[in-house]
């Protein structure tokens, strides 16, 4: 099945050295986030009116440390994802996540910071179990529920004003949780997450 998680999708992330983990990646991960890449690009090109890429992570400017995680990620620019906000579906050992994320690279982050805090009332909006986090590389995240009185402006903030800075809002969901869904439940999932994500990228975007 092209879509549904298995536990050992997960596990590749235990998998020591680069050379055997990214094997272990290229053939059960990958063919995953392909399938997704097709889906999801002709998703956000439909609901956006623009066109959107797919972007499989390929980790190929690793030379000893193997991936900790591995993502597709969808943009409306083909020859790249990391300037613009851009959409991803991906997995660390722990769990599956589904994001919109800003981060380092982006040119205009002082801008789209300024948008997003002058609309934080956007992210009440959002679902009760949305997670933020501003750090890409990392698997841990605040939950939003408790994040909107402090962490979410202190982290607009900081992407406002330091140049490192990143920030990222989605879901996360447990890789018990993941592998126990259909193709069906998690295109579900999936879909619904992107959905509640579409007016914060608008802003982001200044749409």
């Amino acid at each position: 099945m092209k879509y549904k998680w298995e536990k050992d999708d997960f596990e590749v992330f235990q998998i020591e050295g680069l050379e055997h983990r990214m094997q272990a990646l290229i053939e059960k991960v990958r063919p995953k986030f392909e399938a997704f890449g097709h889906t999801y690009a002709a998703y956000f090109s439909s609901k956006t009116g623009g066109e959107f890429y797919p972007h499989v992570a390929k980790h190929a400017r690793r030379s000893v440390n193997p991936p900790k995680d591995s993502w597709v990620a969808f943009a409306p620019y083909k020859r790249g994802y990391k300037a613009l906000p851009h959409f991803q579906i991906g997995l660390w050992g722990t769990h599956v996540f589904i994001i919109l994320a800003v981060i380092y690279e982006a040119p205009d982050k002082v801008q789209i910071a300024e948008r997003l805090l002058k609309k934080k009332s956007l992210f009440k909006k959002l679902p009760q179990d949305f997670i933020i986090s501003g750090d890409h590389m990392s698997p841990e995240a605040m939950p939003l529920k408790t994040a909107h009185k402090e962490q979410l402006p202190s982290l607009l903030t900081r992407l406002k004003e330091v140049k490192k800075a990143e920030f990222l809002v989605g879901r996360h969901l447990p890789s018990d949780q993941a592998v126990e869904m259909s193709e069906e439940e998690f295109a579900l999932f999936a879909e619904e997450t992107f959905e509640a994500l579409l007016p914060v990228y608008y802003v982001m975007v200044n749409k």
